[in-house]
Formats: C-alpha cells, structure tokens, sequence
C-alpha cells in the first residue's frame, strides 16, 4: 500500500499547480501524507508545501520548522500510511549519501548550539536602524529641506529600508526567537510599520524561493523569466528553439540597469503589496503599512509639504530598490536555472547559490547574505553564527566533490550581468539556428 501510495503521490501533481480537486500527497520521513485539503490552510503557504507534492519533504520540513513536536501533531490527521518496507527512505533521483551526511551535519549543528540566536545581536541591529532613523529626520529639521540636507537624508533612509529588510528577514525566518510567534509578531513590526510593506507577501514569496530555488514555475524569484529575461542556460536555450521572444534578450544585460535595479520597488513592489493585501483580505498586514505611511507623513510633512515628501519617498526607495536588488541577485542569477529534478536538499541549495567574501562591510551592507549558501541550507539559523558552520559546508562540499563558490563583491555584482549576457546570446543563436 505504501508503495502504491507513494507513486501515486508523486504521480498526481508534481509542480503544485492544478485544479483544486488534484490530490496533493508528500512524503516526510517515510509517512505519507495527504495535503489535498489542507495545503490551503498551510501557514508557510499554500504554494510552498504544493511544491513537493509527489517527493519526499522530508529535508525541507525540518529546516523550515523549530516547534515539529508541535508540528507533526498538527500533522497527524493528514497521515494516510508508510512506505512500505521495501521502499528506499531516499528517492533514486537524490544522492543517498550525501543526503546521509548532510542529516548528520545538521544534527551536528544543533549540537553545537548553532541555531541558537544571540538576541543582543539583534537588538543592536535594530537600535542603529531607529537612530540612522530619527537621524534623517534631524537632518531635515535642522538643516532645513535644500538639496544638500534633502540628499543626505534620503541616503539615511535608504539605508535604513535596507537594513530594516534585512532585519525583517532574519524575524520572517524563525531566527531571532524560540517561539514562531514571537517571530511572527516582530516581523509584522518590522517588515509593516518600518518598511510600509506586509509580511503575508514576504511569506507568500520568499518560502518559495528558499524551498525550490532557481526552480522555473516554482521559485517565484526567477519569474521574470520569459517575460522581461531569458534565465539560466537551460531555460534560455529552449526560449529559443520554441522561437518565443518577449524581449530583445541578446540586450538584456543592458537593459537590466534600467528595469532591474532601479525600478522593482519603485514602479512594481510600492503599488502590488497594496493590491496583494487587498485582494487576500490581509487586514492586519495593511494596518501595519498604513502606521508606516501615516508616521511618515506626519513627521515630514511640516517640514517639507507635499511635493518635498513625495520626492523624498519616491528617491528612498529608488535607493533601497538598487541595493537590494544587487544584493539578492549576485548570489542566484548567476546560479543554475532550471525546471525542479528533485534533487537532494543540498545539491538544489548548492547549485542555486554562491558565496561573497566576508568582511564587515560586506556582512553589513548584504545583511550577512554574503553567507548565502549556508543561509540556504539552514534557513532558521541566526546569520552571525553563518560564519561558524561554513568550514563545515565546505568540508561536506569537498567530500562529494561539489563546488562551493565564494567570491568578492564587486565580481558577484559583475556575475550579474556576464550571466545575463551568456544567457541572451544562448538564445538569440537557438532562436536564429536552431
């Protein structure tokens, strides 16, 4: 039964997407469950748990979760039987020993304390948020609204928005406290009345991202593929034989200085969370974004009157939308970009992401993501311990002769753009020739 149960699990849905009716079922640690039902009401949400139907979760489960005592009584009612007996515990499209060796790693890391967070750490974080904070504000009370004070403080709040979503994202992850609620509710802080922006949609998005990344129709990062770019060689390759062309993407790596960095928060993500939160009825997330806008307001407004706050608003995040774009792509669009093979945890994390050396400044500026691949493969791992299990990755990297790359800044910005190009010129020959 468990072996029927398990094929036909696997067989049923394998990219998540279909009609509601479609049965979802997905393996952890050898049970079987049916998420048919329940895979709406998913709090990591609904797409990112649809992404394994038909495989084995077990690996993402326990990365994505700190209570799964708690989790697995949740569980229960979804249960429908085992695999059975003469079933491998590891699919034949993983590689059974490194999946042995990455559990063992991991239970190693729990061991060490790893996981365990350092909550000075980020309350100091948070503390030079506020103060960079109220220090744009004094800037313009004091020195008054011309272009010098104006500038000076629209960089000060850039980099706040930057470093306040890269706060965000460490409470979004389960990182900073033992109990996810207690995560949950300073992250609505953060990401709603810091940032302007809901916590539902960051959920909603980033979970995909880090369950399936660079995985076309899965990871929602790389959705810009066809439309704006042709991504990955692989999928850039078979844009062209299909001879499908949305965008001149031999010219890509030109244009993406103009549609990329400077103007995904600015021209797309300001507007969409308004209607994301709106459309799925997300309340409390708006009550959030609305606290950020009215404490804006209120505290500019005298200062400068309406134009002078709008353009202040508008250049903030015109500078936040540069630095966390450059940030969040070096480590990805360079990275292997295809459709899901279902490969072993580790293997799919590797070969999606990539390192930049640390420094202080780069731990800083990136908000430690420079560590992103050991990032990836513990999600709920506090960053400034990332630097303590990366001799440890790269070991297990190493033995299995995988890549582990690590380079400096200024080439993963660089990476960006060369892959862009490699990845334009792939297509336009297969649309030309092929």
């Amino acid at each position: 039964a468990g072996k029927g149960k398990r094929n036909q699990g696997r067989n049923v849905l394998q990219n998540g997407r279909g009609p509601e009716q479609q049965e979802r079922w997905l393996v952890i640690e050898r049970k079987v469950y049916d998420i048919s039902r329940f895979y709406r009401r998913h709090p990591g949400g609904a797409r990112v748990i649809s992404h394994y139907a038909g495989q084995d979760a077990t690996d993402p489960f326990i990365a994505f979760h700190l209570d799964k005592t708690l989790v697995r009584k949740h569980m229960s009612p979804l249960l429908i039987g085992e695999l059975a007996p003469d079933q491998p515990s590891v699919e034949p499209s993983k590689n059974k020993k490194l999946v042995e060796d990455f559990r063992e790693l991991r239970a190693n890391v729990e061991k060490m304390g790893l996981l365990n967070p350092n909550r000075t750490f980020f309350i100091l974080h948070l503390c030079h948020i506020l103060v960079l904070d109220v220090a744009a504000w004094l800037t313009i009370w004091y020195f008054g609204a011309s272009t010098v004070p104006f500038l000076f403080s629209a960089v000060l709040l850039g980099t706040v928005q930057a470093q306040a979503g890269w706060l965000q994202h460490d409470f979004g992850h389960l990182s900073v406290f033992s109990k996810p609620k207690w995560n949950h509710w300073v992250h609505k802080f953060v990401i709603g009345h810091l940032k302007g922006a809901p916590a539902s949609w960051w959920n909603h998005l980033h979970f995909q991202h880090h369950a399936k990344p660079n995985c076309f129709r899965k990871d929602p990062d790389v959705s810009m593929h066809p439309l704006f770019f042709a991504l990955g060689k692989t999928l850039s390759v078979e844009l062209g034989v299909q001879k499908k062309k949305f965008m001149p993407y031999n010219h890509q790596h030109k244009y993406f200085f103009i549609i990329g960095p400077p103007a995904l928060v600015p021209l797309y993500f300001q507007w969409y969370i308004f209607y994301f939160v709106i459309q799925r009825k997300q309340w409390v997330d708006l009550a959030w974004m609305l606290s950020f806008y009215i404490r804006f307001f209120l505290t500019y407004l005298p200062l400068m009157g309406v134009k002078g706050i709008l353009g202040l608003h508008l250049l903030v995040r015109f500078i936040e939308s540069i630095w966390f774009v450059w940030i969040t792509q070096m480590n990805h669009i360079p990275m292997h970009i295809d459709y899901d093979k279902n490969l072993d945890w580790f293997s799919t994390q590797l070969q999606a992401t990539c390192n930049v050396h640390q420094s202080l400044f780069n731990d800083w500026f990136s908000g430690h993501l420079n560590f992103q691949i050991e990032h990836h493969l513990f999600p709920t791992m506090p960053r400034h311990n990332y630097w303590k299990v990366a001799p440890l990755v790269k070991s297990l990297c190493a033995k299995h002769g995988i890549e582990y790359q690590c380079k400096p800044l200024l080439t993963a910005f660089a990476d960006i753009v060369h892959s862009l190009k490699d990845s334009g010129e792939l297509w336009l020959d297969a649309y030309l020739h092929k």
